[in-house]
Protein backbone atom coordinates (compact mmCIF):
# COMPACT_ATOMS: atom_id res chain seq x y z
CA UNK A 1 0.00 0.00 0.00
CA UNK A 2 1.35 3.41 -0.91
CA UNK A 3 2.33 5.72 1.94
CA UNK A 4 -0.38 8.24 1.06
CA UNK A 5 -3.22 5.68 0.90
CA UNK A 6 -5.37 5.72 4.00
CA UNK A 7 -6.69 2.58 5.60
CA UNK A 8 -10.42 2.19 5.09
CA UNK A 9 -10.89 1.62 8.83
CA UNK A 10 -9.44 5.03 9.61
CA UNK A 11 -12.59 6.59 8.16
CA UNK A 12 -14.22 5.19 11.31
CA UNK A 13 -11.41 5.32 13.86
CA UNK A 14 -9.11 8.09 12.64
CA UNK A 15 -11.19 11.19 13.31
CA UNK A 16 -10.76 13.38 16.39
CA UNK A 17 -14.42 14.35 16.33
CA UNK A 18 -17.79 13.15 17.61
CA UNK A 19 -18.10 10.19 15.22
CA UNK A 20 -14.52 9.09 15.87
CA UNK A 21 -15.38 9.13 19.56
CA UNK A 22 -18.52 7.06 18.95
CA UNK A 23 -16.80 4.45 16.81
CA UNK A 24 -13.91 3.98 19.23
CA UNK A 25 -15.62 4.32 22.58
CA UNK A 26 -18.07 1.44 22.35
CA UNK A 27 -15.39 -0.94 21.12
CA UNK A 28 -13.28 0.01 24.14
CA UNK A 29 -15.66 -1.96 26.36
CA UNK A 30 -13.81 -5.02 25.02
CA UNK A 31 -10.59 -3.68 26.51
CA UNK A 32 -8.72 -2.71 23.35
CA UNK A 33 -5.72 -0.40 23.97
CA UNK A 34 -5.15 2.93 22.23
CA UNK A 35 -2.77 1.69 19.54
CA UNK A 36 -5.44 -0.63 18.08
CA UNK A 37 -7.21 2.47 16.77
CA UNK A 38 -4.09 4.27 15.52
CA UNK A 39 -3.49 2.76 12.11
CA UNK A 40 -3.44 -0.99 12.62
CA UNK A 41 -5.11 -2.79 9.68
CA UNK A 42 -8.51 -4.02 10.86
CA UNK A 43 -9.11 -7.58 9.71
CA UNK A 44 -12.62 -8.99 9.65
CA UNK A 45 -12.88 -12.70 10.29
CA UNK A 46 -16.07 -13.83 8.56
CA UNK A 47 -17.14 -16.93 10.44
CA UNK A 48 -19.66 -19.45 9.11
CA UNK A 49 -19.64 -21.47 12.35
CA UNK A 50 -22.96 -22.90 13.51
CA UNK A 51 -24.14 -25.85 15.59
CA UNK A 52 -26.55 -26.41 12.70
CA UNK A 53 -23.65 -26.78 10.25
CA UNK A 54 -21.75 -29.82 11.56
CA UNK A 55 -19.05 -29.54 8.91
CA UNK A 56 -18.21 -26.06 10.25
CA UNK A 57 -18.55 -26.92 13.93
CA UNK A 58 -14.83 -26.36 14.60
CA UNK A 59 -14.60 -22.89 13.07
CA UNK A 60 -14.91 -21.11 16.41
CA UNK A 61 -11.56 -22.63 17.36
CA UNK A 62 -10.16 -21.83 13.93
CA UNK A 63 -11.02 -18.15 14.39
CA UNK A 64 -8.87 -17.99 17.53
CA UNK A 65 -5.87 -19.40 15.68
CA UNK A 66 -6.38 -16.92 12.82
CA UNK A 67 -6.60 -14.06 15.32
CA UNK A 68 -3.25 -15.10 16.73
CA UNK A 69 -1.65 -14.73 13.32
CA UNK A 70 -3.30 -11.34 12.71
CA UNK A 71 -2.08 -10.00 16.05
CA UNK A 72 1.46 -11.25 15.38
CA UNK A 73 1.49 -9.35 12.07
CA UNK A 74 0.31 -6.10 13.65
CA UNK A 75 -3.36 -6.30 12.69
CA UNK A 76 -6.54 -5.75 14.69
CA UNK A 77 -8.82 -8.85 14.34
CA UNK A 78 -12.58 -8.51 14.62
CA UNK A 79 -14.65 -11.66 14.17
CA UNK A 80 -18.21 -11.49 12.88
CA UNK A 81 -20.85 -14.13 12.10
CA UNK A 82 -22.76 -14.56 8.87
CA UNK A 83 -25.54 -16.91 7.91
CA UNK A 84 -24.28 -20.49 7.91
CA UNK A 85 -25.54 -23.14 5.50
CA UNK A 86 -25.61 -26.72 6.76
CA UNK A 87 -25.96 -28.96 3.74
CA UNK A 88 -26.98 -32.02 5.72
CA UNK A 89 -29.80 -30.39 7.68
CA UNK A 90 -31.32 -27.33 5.96
CA UNK A 91 -34.54 -27.65 3.97
CA UNK A 92 -35.49 -27.45 1.22
CA UNK A 93 -31.87 -26.94 0.10
CA UNK A 94 -28.97 -24.71 1.10
CA UNK A 95 -28.75 -23.55 -2.51
CA UNK A 96 -31.94 -21.56 -1.91
CA UNK A 97 -30.05 -19.54 0.69
CA UNK A 98 -26.60 -19.26 -0.94
CA UNK A 99 -27.45 -15.85 -2.38
CA UNK A 100 -28.91 -14.68 0.92
CA UNK A 101 -25.72 -15.69 2.75
CA UNK A 102 -23.69 -13.87 0.12
CA UNK A 103 -25.73 -10.73 0.75
CA UNK A 104 -25.14 -11.11 4.49
CA UNK A 105 -21.40 -11.39 3.86
CA UNK A 106 -21.30 -8.46 1.43
CA UNK A 107 -23.23 -6.04 3.60
CA UNK A 108 -21.42 -7.07 6.80
CA UNK A 109 -18.10 -6.30 5.12
CA UNK A 110 -19.23 -3.12 3.41
CA UNK A 111 -20.92 -1.60 6.47
CA UNK A 112 -18.05 -2.10 8.90
CA UNK A 113 -14.54 -0.62 9.40
CA UNK A 114 -12.64 -3.47 7.76
CA UNK A 115 -9.46 -3.32 5.69
CA UNK A 116 -9.04 -7.01 4.93
CA UNK A 117 -11.13 -10.17 5.20
CA UNK A 118 -10.52 -13.76 6.25
CA UNK A 119 -13.30 -16.12 5.13
CA UNK A 120 -13.73 -19.20 7.34
CA UNK A 121 -15.45 -21.79 5.16
CA UNK A 122 -16.24 -25.49 5.06
CA UNK A 123 -19.61 -26.98 4.13
CA UNK A 124 -20.61 -26.76 0.49
CA UNK A 125 -22.34 -23.38 0.13
CA UNK A 126 -20.41 -21.56 2.87
CA UNK A 127 -17.46 -21.24 0.50
CA UNK A 128 -19.10 -19.83 -2.65
CA UNK A 129 -21.54 -17.64 -0.69
CA UNK A 130 -18.83 -15.89 1.29
CA UNK A 131 -16.52 -15.56 -1.71
CA UNK A 132 -19.38 -14.09 -3.77
CA UNK A 133 -20.16 -11.58 -1.04
CA UNK A 134 -16.52 -10.62 -0.60
CA UNK A 135 -16.12 -10.16 -4.37
CA UNK A 136 -18.91 -7.61 -4.30
CA UNK A 137 -16.83 -5.40 -1.98
CA UNK A 138 -13.38 -6.25 -3.40
CA UNK A 139 -11.11 -5.85 -0.39
CA UNK A 140 -7.95 -7.89 0.25
CA UNK A 141 -9.34 -11.33 1.12
CA UNK A 142 -7.94 -14.75 1.98
CA UNK A 143 -9.87 -18.01 2.38
CA UNK A 144 -9.28 -20.41 5.29
CA UNK A 145 -10.94 -23.72 4.32
CA UNK A 146 -12.12 -25.82 7.27
CA UNK A 147 -10.81 -29.05 5.75
CA UNK A 148 -12.13 -32.59 5.23
CA UNK A 149 -12.89 -35.20 7.90
CA UNK A 150 -10.59 -38.14 8.49
CA UNK A 151 -11.38 -41.35 6.62
CA UNK A 152 -14.48 -43.22 7.75
CA UNK A 153 -14.01 -46.85 8.83
CA UNK A 154 -16.88 -49.33 8.98
CA UNK A 155 -16.40 -53.04 9.70
CA UNK A 156 -12.96 -53.11 8.12
CA UNK A 157 -14.01 -50.99 5.13
CA UNK A 158 -12.96 -47.42 4.35
CA UNK A 159 -16.09 -45.36 3.72
CA UNK A 160 -16.57 -41.80 2.54
CA UNK A 161 -18.96 -39.44 4.27
CA UNK A 162 -21.30 -38.51 1.46
CA UNK A 163 -20.64 -41.21 -1.12
CA UNK A 164 -21.67 -43.96 1.32
CA UNK A 165 -25.07 -42.27 1.61
CA UNK A 166 -25.93 -43.11 -1.98
CA UNK A 167 -25.39 -46.82 -1.31
CA UNK A 168 -27.86 -47.06 1.58
CA UNK A 169 -30.94 -48.02 -0.45
CA UNK A 170 -29.01 -50.68 -2.36
CA UNK A 171 -27.51 -52.10 0.86
CA UNK A 172 -30.91 -52.22 2.56
CA UNK A 173 -32.42 -53.90 -0.49
CA UNK A 174 -29.76 -56.44 -1.41
CA UNK A 175 -27.57 -56.87 1.70
CA UNK A 176 -27.99 -57.54 5.41
CA UNK A 177 -27.91 -53.85 6.30
CA UNK A 178 -30.22 -53.61 9.29
CA UNK A 179 -30.89 -50.86 11.85
CA UNK A 180 -27.86 -51.86 13.94
CA UNK A 181 -25.56 -51.66 10.93
CA UNK A 182 -27.11 -48.35 9.95
CA UNK A 183 -26.40 -46.81 13.34
CA UNK A 184 -22.84 -48.12 13.41
CA UNK A 185 -22.16 -46.79 9.91
CA UNK A 186 -23.58 -43.38 10.84
CA UNK A 187 -21.06 -43.07 13.65
CA UNK A 188 -18.14 -44.39 11.60
CA UNK A 189 -18.77 -42.31 8.46
CA UNK A 190 -18.27 -38.90 10.07
CA UNK A 191 -15.75 -39.55 12.84
CA UNK A 192 -13.89 -36.24 13.11
CA UNK A 193 -14.30 -32.52 12.66
CA UNK A 194 -14.42 -31.29 9.08
CA UNK A 195 -16.52 -31.55 5.95
CA UNK A 196 -17.14 -34.54 3.64
CA UNK A 197 -13.98 -36.50 2.97
CA UNK A 198 -14.70 -37.40 -0.66
CA UNK A 199 -14.05 -35.07 -3.59
CA UNK A 200 -17.59 -33.83 -3.09
CA UNK A 201 -18.72 -30.25 -3.28
CA UNK A 202 -17.10 -29.13 -0.02
CA UNK A 203 -13.67 -30.50 -0.99
CA UNK A 204 -14.20 -29.22 -4.53
CA UNK A 205 -14.90 -25.71 -3.23
CA UNK A 206 -11.80 -25.77 -1.03
CA UNK A 207 -9.79 -26.98 -4.01
CA UNK A 208 -11.39 -24.25 -6.14
CA UNK A 209 -10.26 -21.55 -3.74
CA UNK A 210 -6.69 -22.79 -3.82
CA UNK A 211 -6.78 -23.14 -7.62
CA UNK A 212 -8.09 -19.56 -7.86
CA UNK A 213 -5.19 -18.40 -5.71
CA UNK A 214 -7.32 -17.40 -2.71
CA UNK A 215 -5.62 -19.64 -0.12
CA UNK A 216 -2.07 -20.31 0.94
CA UNK A 217 -0.59 -23.10 -1.23
CA UNK A 218 -1.32 -26.62 -0.02
CA UNK A 219 -4.02 -25.52 2.43
CA UNK A 220 -7.11 -27.14 0.92
CA UNK A 221 -5.93 -30.77 1.08
CA UNK A 222 -5.05 -30.91 4.80
CA UNK A 223 -7.62 -32.74 6.97
CA UNK A 224 -9.42 -30.58 9.52
CA UNK A 225 -8.09 -32.61 12.45
CA UNK A 226 -4.42 -32.37 11.40
CA UNK A 227 -2.28 -29.95 13.43
CA UNK A 228 -0.76 -28.67 10.19
CA UNK A 229 -4.16 -27.12 9.47
CA UNK A 230 -3.67 -24.88 12.51
CA UNK A 231 -0.28 -23.77 11.23
CA UNK A 232 -1.85 -22.69 7.95
CA UNK A 233 -4.65 -20.92 9.78
CA UNK A 234 -2.16 -18.89 11.78
CA UNK A 235 -0.06 -18.11 8.71
CA UNK A 236 -3.21 -16.99 6.88
CA UNK A 237 -3.84 -14.54 9.71
CA UNK A 238 -0.36 -13.14 9.26
CA UNK A 239 -0.65 -13.02 5.50
CA UNK A 240 -3.90 -11.05 5.31
CA UNK A 241 -2.25 -8.15 7.14
CA UNK A 242 0.46 -8.08 4.49
CA UNK A 243 -2.15 -8.29 1.73
CA UNK A 244 -3.79 -5.15 3.10
CA UNK A 245 -0.44 -3.34 3.08
CA UNK A 246 0.10 -4.49 -0.53
CA UNK A 247 -3.49 -3.62 -1.50
CA UNK A 248 -3.78 -7.11 -3.01
CA UNK A 249 -7.54 -7.10 -3.58
CA UNK A 250 -9.73 -9.91 -4.88
CA UNK A 251 -10.03 -8.37 -8.34
CA UNK A 252 -6.23 -8.50 -8.74
CA UNK A 253 -6.23 -12.24 -8.05
CA UNK A 254 -9.51 -13.29 -9.68
CA UNK A 255 -8.63 -12.70 -13.31
CA UNK A 256 -9.92 -14.66 -16.28
CA UNK A 257 -6.76 -16.81 -16.10
CA UNK A 258 -7.48 -17.68 -12.46
CA UNK A 259 -10.94 -18.94 -13.36
CA UNK A 260 -9.49 -21.04 -16.16
CA UNK A 261 -7.02 -22.53 -13.67
CA UNK A 262 -9.93 -23.50 -11.43
CA UNK A 263 -11.75 -25.20 -14.32
CA UNK A 264 -8.65 -27.18 -15.32
CA UNK A 265 -7.91 -28.19 -11.73
CA UNK A 266 -11.48 -29.29 -11.12
CA UNK A 267 -11.27 -31.61 -14.11
CA UNK A 268 -7.97 -33.08 -12.92
CA UNK A 269 -9.28 -33.85 -9.41
CA UNK A 270 -12.68 -35.15 -10.58
CA UNK A 271 -14.48 -32.33 -8.79
CA UNK A 272 -18.17 -31.64 -8.38
CA UNK A 273 -20.51 -30.38 -11.09
CA UNK A 274 -21.64 -27.82 -8.51
CA UNK A 275 -18.41 -25.93 -9.20
CA UNK A 276 -19.97 -24.74 -12.45
CA UNK A 277 -22.82 -22.80 -10.89
CA UNK A 278 -20.68 -21.37 -8.09
CA UNK A 279 -17.72 -20.39 -10.26
CA UNK A 280 -19.95 -18.63 -12.79
CA UNK A 281 -21.67 -16.74 -9.97
CA UNK A 282 -18.33 -15.68 -8.46
CA UNK A 283 -17.02 -14.58 -11.86
CA UNK A 284 -20.09 -12.47 -12.56
CA UNK A 285 -19.72 -10.79 -9.15
CA UNK A 286 -16.10 -9.82 -9.79
CA UNK A 287 -16.71 -8.82 -13.42
CA UNK A 288 -15.10 -11.71 -15.35
CA UNK A 289 -16.99 -12.97 -18.41
CA UNK A 290 -17.22 -16.70 -17.71
CA UNK A 291 -19.67 -18.81 -19.71
CA UNK A 292 -21.08 -22.31 -19.25
CA UNK A 293 -19.38 -23.36 -22.48
CA UNK A 294 -15.96 -22.46 -21.00
CA UNK A 295 -16.17 -25.47 -18.70
CA UNK A 296 -16.23 -27.70 -21.77
CA UNK A 297 -13.77 -25.85 -23.99
CA UNK A 298 -11.25 -25.25 -21.18
CA UNK A 299 -11.73 -28.34 -19.02
CA UNK A 300 -13.24 -31.29 -20.88
CA UNK A 301 -9.97 -32.49 -22.43
CA UNK A 302 -8.05 -32.41 -19.14
CA UNK A 303 -6.87 -35.80 -17.82
CA UNK A 304 -8.19 -37.17 -14.52
CA UNK A 305 -5.22 -37.40 -12.15
CA UNK A 306 -6.80 -38.00 -8.75
CA UNK A 307 -8.19 -41.37 -7.65
CA UNK A 308 -10.80 -40.14 -5.14
CA UNK A 309 -14.43 -40.98 -4.51
CA UNK A 310 -16.87 -40.56 -6.16
CA UNK A 311 -14.84 -40.90 -9.38
CA UNK A 312 -12.28 -43.23 -7.81
CA UNK A 313 -11.30 -45.25 -4.75
CA UNK A 314 -9.62 -43.09 -2.10
CA UNK A 315 -10.52 -40.21 0.25
CA UNK A 316 -9.17 -36.75 1.04
CA UNK A 317 -6.98 -37.94 3.92
CA UNK A 318 -5.23 -40.33 1.52
CA UNK A 319 -4.94 -37.52 -1.03
CA UNK A 320 -3.13 -35.33 1.50
CA UNK A 321 -0.68 -38.10 2.43
CA UNK A 322 0.05 -38.60 -1.27
CA UNK A 323 1.07 -34.95 -1.62
CA UNK A 324 -2.28 -33.25 -2.05
CA UNK A 325 -3.26 -30.52 -4.46
CA UNK A 326 0.29 -29.12 -4.81
CA UNK A 327 1.28 -32.31 -6.65
CA UNK A 328 -1.69 -31.97 -9.01
CA UNK A 329 -0.87 -28.32 -9.70
CA UNK A 330 2.75 -29.19 -10.45
CA UNK A 331 1.74 -32.16 -12.62
CA UNK A 332 -0.65 -30.01 -14.66
CA UNK A 333 2.27 -27.74 -15.55
CA UNK A 334 1.59 -25.58 -18.57
CA UNK A 335 -2.05 -26.64 -18.67
CA UNK A 336 -2.34 -23.97 -15.97
CA UNK A 337 -1.53 -20.28 -16.21
CA UNK A 338 1.63 -20.45 -14.13
CA UNK A 339 2.52 -16.78 -14.02
CA UNK A 340 -0.48 -15.25 -12.24
CA UNK A 341 -0.43 -13.91 -8.68
CA UNK A 342 -1.92 -15.72 -5.69
CA UNK A 343 -2.81 -14.72 -2.13
CA UNK A 344 0.71 -15.25 -0.82
CA UNK A 345 2.09 -12.79 -3.38
CA UNK A 346 3.79 -15.51 -5.43
CA UNK A 347 2.87 -17.19 -8.70
CA UNK A 348 1.50 -20.69 -9.15
CA UNK A 349 4.83 -21.80 -10.58
CA UNK A 350 6.69 -20.57 -7.50
CA UNK A 351 4.17 -22.06 -5.10
CA UNK A 352 4.18 -25.61 -6.43
CA UNK A 353 7.64 -26.11 -7.93
CA UNK A 354 8.85 -28.37 -5.09
CA UNK A 355 5.71 -30.51 -4.70
CA UNK A 356 6.43 -34.25 -4.40
CA UNK A 357 4.12 -37.20 -5.00
CA UNK A 358 4.27 -40.02 -2.43
CA UNK A 359 1.66 -42.34 -3.94
CA UNK A 360 1.09 -42.47 -7.70
CA UNK A 361 -1.90 -44.79 -7.25
CA UNK A 362 -3.72 -41.82 -5.73
CA UNK A 363 -2.20 -39.00 -7.83
CA UNK A 364 -1.36 -40.16 -11.34
CA UNK A 365 1.26 -38.77 -13.70
CA UNK A 366 0.08 -36.52 -16.51
CA UNK A 367 1.34 -39.02 -19.11
CA UNK A 368 -0.40 -41.96 -17.35
CA UNK A 369 -3.73 -40.49 -16.19
CA UNK A 370 -6.63 -42.39 -14.69
CA UNK A 371 -8.75 -41.12 -17.57
CA UNK A 372 -7.48 -39.35 -20.65
CA UNK A 373 -10.32 -36.82 -20.67
CA UNK A 374 -12.32 -35.87 -17.58
CA UNK A 375 -13.86 -32.54 -16.66
CA UNK A 376 -17.44 -31.54 -17.39
CA UNK A 377 -19.29 -32.05 -20.66
CA UNK A 378 -21.73 -29.29 -21.59
CA UNK A 379 -24.67 -30.61 -23.57
CA UNK A 380 -26.92 -28.77 -26.01
CA UNK A 381 -30.02 -29.80 -27.92
CA UNK A 382 -33.75 -29.18 -28.00
CA UNK A 383 -34.12 -30.54 -24.46
CA UNK A 384 -31.62 -28.03 -23.04
CA UNK A 385 -31.38 -25.01 -25.31
CA UNK A 386 -29.37 -23.06 -22.72
CA UNK A 387 -27.30 -26.08 -21.77
CA UNK A 388 -27.03 -29.04 -19.40
CA UNK A 389 -24.04 -30.76 -17.83
CA UNK A 390 -22.76 -34.26 -17.13
CA UNK A 391 -19.68 -35.51 -15.28
CA UNK A 392 -18.17 -38.23 -17.50
CA UNK A 393 -15.70 -39.46 -14.86
CA UNK A 394 -18.63 -40.49 -12.62
CA UNK A 395 -20.78 -41.97 -15.42
CA UNK A 396 -21.17 -45.43 -16.96
CA UNK A 397 -19.45 -45.70 -20.33
CA UNK A 398 -22.13 -47.81 -22.02
CA UNK A 399 -24.73 -45.12 -21.27
CA UNK A 400 -22.74 -42.22 -22.69
CA UNK A 401 -24.38 -42.78 -26.08
CA UNK A 402 -27.87 -44.08 -25.46
CA UNK A 403 -31.46 -43.66 -26.59
CA UNK A 404 -34.25 -44.73 -24.29
CA UNK A 405 -37.87 -44.20 -23.34
CA UNK A 406 -38.64 -41.45 -20.84
CA UNK A 407 -40.16 -42.35 -17.50
CA UNK A 408 -41.38 -38.98 -16.26
CA UNK A 409 -41.82 -37.68 -12.73
CA UNK A 410 -43.47 -34.27 -12.55
CA UNK A 411 -41.86 -33.38 -9.21
CA UNK A 412 -40.13 -34.94 -6.21
CA UNK A 413 -43.43 -35.91 -4.58
CA UNK A 414 -44.44 -37.78 -7.72
CA UNK A 415 -41.06 -39.52 -7.76
CA UNK A 416 -41.27 -40.64 -4.12
CA UNK A 417 -44.84 -41.84 -4.63
CA UNK A 418 -44.19 -44.00 -7.70
CA UNK A 419 -40.51 -44.95 -8.03
CA UNK A 420 -40.81 -48.22 -6.09
CA UNK A 421 -44.23 -49.17 -7.43
CA UNK A 422 -43.83 -52.75 -8.73
CA UNK A 423 -46.15 -51.86 -11.62
CA UNK A 424 -44.06 -48.90 -12.80
CA UNK A 425 -43.17 -49.44 -16.46
CA UNK A 426 -39.42 -49.02 -16.35
CA UNK A 427 -36.32 -51.04 -17.21
CA UNK A 428 -32.57 -50.48 -17.22
CA UNK A 429 -32.71 -48.89 -20.69
CA UNK A 430 -35.29 -46.29 -19.65
CA UNK A 431 -34.41 -42.65 -19.05
CA UNK A 432 -35.61 -41.22 -15.73
CA UNK A 433 -36.84 -37.64 -16.19
CA UNK A 434 -37.40 -35.49 -13.10
CA UNK A 435 -39.06 -32.10 -13.47
CA UNK A 436 -39.63 -29.19 -11.12
CA UNK A 437 -36.28 -29.13 -9.31
CA UNK A 438 -34.57 -26.15 -10.95
CA UNK A 439 -33.75 -22.77 -9.35
CA UNK A 440 -37.39 -21.64 -9.37
CA UNK A 441 -38.96 -25.09 -9.28
CA UNK A 442 -38.24 -26.55 -5.88
CA UNK A 443 -37.31 -23.70 -5.14
CA UNK A 444 -33.54 -23.51 -4.86
CA UNK A 445 -32.35 -26.28 -7.20
CA UNK A 446 -31.76 -29.16 -4.75
CA UNK A 447 -29.23 -31.98 -5.03
CA UNK A 448 -31.73 -34.59 -6.18
CA UNK A 449 -30.64 -35.21 -9.76
CA UNK A 450 -29.02 -38.53 -8.83
CA UNK A 451 -32.31 -40.03 -7.63
CA UNK A 452 -32.26 -43.65 -6.43
CA UNK A 453 -33.13 -46.33 -8.95
CA UNK A 454 -36.36 -48.34 -8.60
CA UNK A 455 -36.15 -51.08 -6.00
CA UNK A 456 -37.17 -53.75 -8.49
CA UNK A 457 -34.22 -52.88 -10.75
CA UNK A 458 -31.79 -52.73 -7.83
CA UNK A 459 -32.92 -56.25 -6.95
CA UNK A 460 -31.99 -57.30 -10.51
CA UNK A 461 -28.48 -55.89 -10.04
CA UNK A 462 -28.91 -52.68 -12.04
CA UNK A 463 -26.32 -50.15 -10.84
CA UNK A 464 -26.91 -47.14 -13.07
CA UNK A 465 -29.42 -45.54 -15.42
CA UNK A 466 -29.60 -42.22 -17.24
CA UNK A 467 -31.27 -39.62 -15.06
CA UNK A 468 -32.15 -36.15 -16.39
CA UNK A 469 -33.33 -33.14 -14.39
CA UNK A 470 -33.09 -29.39 -14.01
CA UNK A 471 -31.65 -29.90 -10.52
CA UNK A 472 -28.18 -30.54 -9.17
CA UNK A 473 -26.53 -33.54 -7.55
CA UNK A 474 -24.24 -33.86 -4.57
CA UNK A 475 -20.57 -33.75 -5.43
CA UNK A 476 -20.28 -36.99 -3.48
CA UNK A 477 -22.64 -38.74 -5.90
CA UNK A 478 -22.02 -40.73 -9.07
CA UNK A 479 -23.85 -42.12 -12.07
CA UNK A 480 -24.90 -41.15 -15.59
CA UNK A 481 -26.74 -38.08 -14.43
CA UNK A 482 -27.62 -35.11 -16.65
CA UNK A 483 -28.03 -31.97 -14.57
CA UNK A 484 -28.81 -28.24 -14.70
CA UNK A 485 -31.12 -28.58 -17.72
CA UNK A 486 -31.92 -25.04 -18.82
CA UNK A 487 -34.38 -23.45 -19.35
CA UNK A 488 -35.85 -25.25 -16.38
CA UNK A 489 -39.23 -26.94 -16.51
CA UNK A 490 -40.95 -24.55 -14.10
CA UNK A 491 -40.56 -21.64 -16.53
CA UNK A 492 -41.62 -23.65 -19.57
CA UNK A 493 -38.39 -25.13 -20.86
CA UNK A 494 -38.69 -28.14 -23.14
CA UNK A 495 -38.17 -30.41 -20.12
CA UNK A 496 -41.64 -29.32 -18.98
CA UNK A 497 -43.39 -30.99 -21.90
CA UNK A 498 -41.61 -34.37 -21.91
CA UNK A 499 -44.11 -37.22 -21.66
CA UNK A 500 -43.85 -40.88 -20.68
CA UNK A 501 -42.66 -42.95 -23.62
CA UNK A 502 -40.91 -40.10 -25.46
CA UNK A 503 -37.55 -41.20 -26.84
CA UNK A 504 -34.54 -39.25 -25.55
CA UNK A 505 -31.01 -39.41 -26.91
CA UNK A 506 -27.90 -38.73 -24.83
CA UNK A 507 -24.72 -38.52 -26.91
CA UNK A 508 -21.96 -37.18 -24.68
CA UNK A 509 -19.22 -37.36 -27.31
CA UNK A 510 -21.26 -35.10 -29.60
CA UNK A 511 -22.53 -33.03 -26.66
CA UNK A 512 -26.17 -33.73 -27.53
CA UNK A 513 -29.29 -34.08 -25.40
CA UNK A 514 -32.28 -34.46 -27.68
CA UNK A 515 -36.01 -35.07 -27.28
CA UNK A 516 -36.91 -37.11 -30.34
CA UNK A 517 -40.18 -35.49 -31.31
CA UNK A 518 -40.87 -32.95 -34.04
CA UNK A 519 -40.54 -29.19 -33.62
CA UNK A 520 -44.24 -28.94 -34.38
CA UNK A 521 -45.12 -31.32 -31.55
CA UNK A 522 -42.84 -29.40 -29.16
CA UNK A 523 -44.55 -26.14 -30.12
CA UNK A 524 -47.99 -27.70 -29.70
CA UNK A 525 -47.21 -29.06 -26.23
CA UNK A 526 -45.68 -25.76 -25.10
CA UNK A 527 -48.77 -23.87 -26.24
CA UNK A 528 -50.89 -26.17 -24.05
CA UNK A 529 -48.53 -26.01 -21.04
CA UNK A 530 -49.63 -24.04 -17.99
CA UNK A 531 -47.21 -22.45 -15.56
CA UNK A 532 -47.48 -23.61 -11.94
CA UNK A 533 -48.64 -21.29 -9.19
CA UNK A 534 -45.89 -19.28 -7.42
CA UNK A 535 -44.36 -21.23 -4.53
CA UNK A 536 -44.11 -18.22 -2.21
CA UNK A 537 -45.84 -14.88 -1.80
CA UNK A 538 -43.66 -13.21 0.83
CA UNK A 539 -40.20 -12.96 2.38
CA UNK A 540 -36.84 -13.94 1.00
CA UNK A 541 -38.20 -16.87 -1.02
CA UNK A 542 -40.50 -14.49 -2.92
CA UNK A 543 -37.53 -12.18 -3.59
CA UNK A 544 -35.52 -15.19 -4.72
CA UNK A 545 -38.23 -16.37 -7.11
CA UNK A 546 -38.59 -12.90 -8.58
CA UNK A 547 -34.88 -12.38 -9.19
CA UNK A 548 -33.03 -15.70 -9.52
CA UNK A 549 -31.36 -16.33 -12.88
CA UNK A 550 -30.94 -19.63 -14.71
CA UNK A 551 -28.41 -22.32 -13.88
CA UNK A 552 -26.30 -21.39 -16.90
CA UNK A 553 -25.83 -17.93 -15.33
CA UNK A 554 -24.89 -19.23 -11.90
CA UNK A 555 -28.37 -19.03 -10.33
CA UNK A 556 -27.48 -15.72 -8.70
CA UNK A 557 -29.97 -12.93 -8.13
CA UNK A 558 -30.00 -10.49 -11.05
CA UNK A 559 -29.74 -7.50 -8.67
CA UNK A 560 -26.42 -8.81 -7.29
CA UNK A 561 -24.57 -9.33 -10.55
CA UNK A 562 -21.84 -7.01 -11.82
CA UNK A 563 -20.52 -3.67 -10.71
CA UNK A 564 -20.80 -4.25 -6.97
CA UNK A 565 -17.06 -4.11 -6.52
CA UNK A 566 -16.82 -0.59 -7.90
CA UNK A 567 -15.29 2.20 -5.84
CA UNK A 568 -18.65 3.93 -5.52
CA UNK A 569 -20.17 0.86 -3.87
CA UNK A 570 -17.12 0.15 -1.70
CA UNK A 571 -17.24 3.67 -0.31
CA UNK A 572 -21.03 3.79 0.04
CA UNK A 573 -20.82 3.70 3.80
Amino acid sequence: MSEDKKLRSQEWFGGNDKMGFVHRSWLRNQGYPNDYFEGKPVIGICNTWSDLTPCNGHLRDVAEVVKRGILEAGGFPLEFPVMSLGETIMRPTTMLFRNLASMDTEESIRANPLDGIVLLTGCDKTTPSTVMGACSVDLPTIVVPGGPMLNGRFRGETIGSGSFNWMIKEKQTTQDFDAEAMQEAEICAARSIGHCNTMGTASTMGTMCEALGLTLPGFSSIPAADSRKKVMQQLSGRRIVEMVKEDLTLSKILTRKAFENAIVTNAAVGGSTNLIIHLIAIARRIGVDLKLEDFDSVGSQIPLLVNLMPSGKYLMEDFFYAGGLPVVMKELGDLLHQDIITANGKTFKENYAKATCYNDEIIAKIDKPLQKHAGIAVLKGNLCENGAVIKPSAATKRLMNHTGKAVVFENMEDYHHRIDDPNLEIDEDSVIVLKGVGPKGYPGMPEVGNVDLPEKLIMKGVKDMIRISDGRMSGTAYGTVVLHVSPESTIGGTLAIVQNGDMITLDVENRLLQLNISDEEIAKRKAEWKAPEPLATRGYVRIYLDHVEGAELGADLDVLVGGSGSKVDRDLH
